[in-house]
């Protein structure tokens, strides 16, 4: 049997088969810890995203429930700043609340801060308002003395401006409607 000299060459190339290069393989290394870097990091700022986002809720809390144990007191707030700490959730809080008197005499303003004890003073995670005070009339505000009308109570009415308990035609002139009429804007039948 003879075989030709080209013949035995391919053979024995075929023989070995070729595998990558070392640079190959080191190009591929690099790709992927690049890949895993960005994944690593994506992980880790979820991480923290979620961490945070549930130290605000808890200091939001805390806000709500200082806020919420004052007004259930019975004596109005001093108008100053105060300070207390509590623990929630197995961790330290601090809150501040800062009252101040607003143009209506009998209306305080407060306004509660919280942090971690253990983060920087004036960086709060949660910042709470609300109000204490008493009311002085009925629904719609038409009898408080800062809208124009008198205190509850005086005069005769319904609370909202009008005589004789008469409520005032929807979109109208402020007089009572006939019960008898058909609305304003209707036509007869």
């Amino acid at each position: 049997m003879i075989t030709s000299p080209v013949l035995a060459r391919t053979t024995a190339r075929s023989a070995f088969p070729r595998g990558f290069t070392l640079i190959e393989v080191l190009a591929a290394l690099v790709i992927v810890a690049l890949g895993m870097l960005a994944a690593i990091q994506a992980v880790t700022q979820a991480a923290r995203n979620g961490t945070y986002l549930r130290e605000k809720t808890l200091a939001h809390w805390i806000g709500m429930n200082v806020l919420t144990e004052r007004r259930l007191q019975q004596s109005p707030p001093d108008v100053a700043e105060s300070t207390g700490r509590v623990e929630f959730a197995g961790e330290q809080w601090q809150w501040t609340m800062r009252v101040t008197q607003t143009q209506v005499e009998s209306l305080r303003r407060m306004d509660i801060a919280v942090r971690r004890v253990d983060g920087r003073e004036g960086t709060a995670l949660a910042n709470v308002s609300g109000f204490y005070g008493s009311a002085i009339g009925g629904a719609g505000g038409a009898g408080l003395p800062w809208n124009g009308g008198g205190a509850a109570g005086e005069g005769a009415g319904d609370g909202a401006g009008q005589p004789g308990g008469g409520k005032p035609a929807p979109g109208g002139n402020g007089q009572p409607r006939d019960p008898g009429q058909p609305p304003p804007g209707t036509e007869p039948e």
